[in-house]
């Protein structure tokens, strides 16, 4: 296996639209494994996010996750990276977006909180039941956001928003990064926006677990599809877009493989093991 490390999205990348993951992804990534690669998820997700089926695989120990916000050892259950948003500029963010028609929440701890009120109403927002179904197990409902996070003070890994008028998050996807500088503004699924700190991404992380193995860039290989995964593809050795990849991510990317849908991670492994 000519790469040492690889590094791959969940959502629109190795998982179908359902959010299941395929037996021959499985069974590609366990290959890989196999012949010496080091086999790394990269998510939006927080680490309870990632499946059992990712969690629990013999290969797993290293996780980017939050977007980059924290990179974890699972086997010895340390932190080895993270950066994450101050209490004071996560509360000026929470008050804009209070102002706004979304659905908005934030990971803090490793877990997710929201406002009870919008938690009830998380189905006007959030179409796709794969997504819905992953928001409801993994956030705990608080009387309010804003006033919890004042009353905690500590800081946030990331604040998120869904939408369900598009035109207005087309448009919050340009001003968000002229308002807030400071944060890094991208997306995952096509209803949302995710703000990390700027100094929170894949492409950082990846950086970061390559310097603590001491593999070089140049053997890394990671596919992604959208928008939080720009900073990785740019950063890996050999960044591979989606079939279905946002347009920004496959001119970003060295090529392009096939879609989620059809196991286009699998395949792309696959060919790489045959050569």
């Amino acid at each position: 296996m000519r790469f040492k490390l690889i590094a791959f999205d969940l959502d629109g990348t190795v998982l179908h639209d359902d959010k299941t993951l395929g037996a021959e992804t499985l069974c590609a990534l366990d290959a890989a494994a196999e012949a010496g690669a080091l086999i790394v998820p990269a998510t939006g997700r927080i680490y309870g996010g990632v499946p059992e089926a990712l969690r629990l695989r013999s290969f797993a120990r290293y996780f980017i996750t939050i977007n980059g916000a924290q990179l974890y050892d699972a086997q010895r259950g340390e932190v080895i990276a993270r950066a994450e948003i101050p209490n004071d500029l996560a509360l000026r963010l929470t008050d804009y977006m209070a102002g706004l028609d979304v659905l908005y929440d934030c990971y803090k701890d490793d877990w997710g909180y929201v406002s009870g009120s919008l938690y009830e109403r998380a189905a006007e927002y959030i179409t796709d039941p794969g997504i819905l179904a992953l928001f409801r197990r993994t956030r705990t409902q608080v009387p309010d956001l804003r006033s919890y996070l004042r009353e905690d003070g500590g800081s946030v890994q990331k604040l998120q928003m869904h939408f369900r008028n598009l035109r207005e998050r087309k448009r919050q996807l340009e001003l968000l990064p002229q308002l807030f500088p400071e944060i890094a503004v991208s997306t995952s699924v096509g209803t949302n926006i995710e703000l990390n700190i700027r100094q929170a991404n894949k492409g950082d992380a990846l950086r970061a677990l390559c310097a603590h193995l001491e593999i070089p860039l140049s053997e890394t290989l990671a596919f992604g599809d959208g928008t939080n995964d720009l900073s990785m593809i740019r950063a890996a050795g050999l960044g591979v877009a989606m079939g279905n990849a946002d347009f920004a991510v496959a001119a970003a990317a060295d090529t392009v493989c096939d879609s989620n849908e059809r196991d286009g991670v699998a395949k792309f492994i696959e060919r790489l093991l045959a050569q």
